[in-house]
């Protein structure tokens, strides 16, 4: 008879099967190891910095976190706690509600900037119970609009895709700003100069910046997440209508 396969090693499948650990001690945990992340970033992180900070050792954090892997699952469903859900009820419909939540995970991803590069690949984080949550609260948007099971799902994963997508470079580039001391504007002026020399010999980025100018870079931002926003929404609705007829 063959040897029964090991689970998935995840926090949640863990805490499953063990009676559950103080809930304080391992709030305090989760809470340091966020501020840790938001300061210092996810190359930062280890058992040992995140004991000295608690001015704790290591050992002890393991009886509550087995691994770095599993204090990731939990942070990244610590801060998915902070997003924003509104019922159809509480929005103006399905599609506003979905711009609403799309809107608030952007904002939670620009104050975690950590957050877009693990989602996806720390164990299993969609079990986590803000995620959770937030998931079945997204579904019933999309129930709302028309879509059946299974597709609801998809189209939940479309959204959240063109959200990471858009929000991972934006959050490395504030990162990145912040790293040098530097505001947008700043940066801006940095190299705006050789931005317009590199484009000479490209006409088609010379007409695309003519248009768009060098005004207010954080208002340009929000700007190119709401037309990209829209456009997925525009979709959405397409696809919603299209099943309805």
């Amino acid at each position: 008879m063959p040897a029964s396969k090991p689970p998935v090693p995840s926090v949640w499948i863990r805490q499953r099967v063990q009676r559950e650990r103080p809930a304080l001690s391992l709030d305090r945990i989760v809470s340091e190891a966020v501020r840790l992340l938001d300061e210092e970033g996810l190359e930062a992180l280890s058992m040992r910095s995140l004991g000295t900070r608690l001015d704790a050792g290591a050992t002890s954090l393991y009886r509550h976190v087995a691994n770095k892997d599993e204090l990731i699952e939990l942070v990244v469903d610590e801060v998915y706690g902070e997003l924003r859900v509104p019922s159809a009820e509480e929005a103006a419909g399905w599609r506003d509600g979905l711009a609403t939540s799309a809107r608030s995970l952007r904002a939670v991803i620009l104050r975690h900037p950590w957050l877009a590069s693990v989602l996806g690949q720390a164990g299993l984080t969609n079990l986590g119970p803000n995620v959770m949550r937030r998931s079945e609260d997204l579904l019933a948007l999309v129930h709302g609009a028309g879509f059946a099971p299974g597709e609801a799902d998809q189209a939940v994963n479309t959204l959240l895709a063109y959200v990471i997508g858009m929000t991972v470079s934006e959050a490395a580039y504030l990162s990145m700003l912040a790293r040098n001391g530097q505001t947008e504007q700043e940066w801006l002026d940095t190299v705006r100069s050789t931005a317009e020399q590199a484009m000479e010999e490209h006409p088609r980025m010379r007409a695309e910046y003519a248009v768009k100018g060098y005004g207010d870079p954080r208002r340009a931002r929000e700007e190119d997440f709401t037309y990209g926003l829209d456009r997925v929404l525009d979709g959405l609705e397409a696809r919603a209508a299209s099943s309805a007829a």
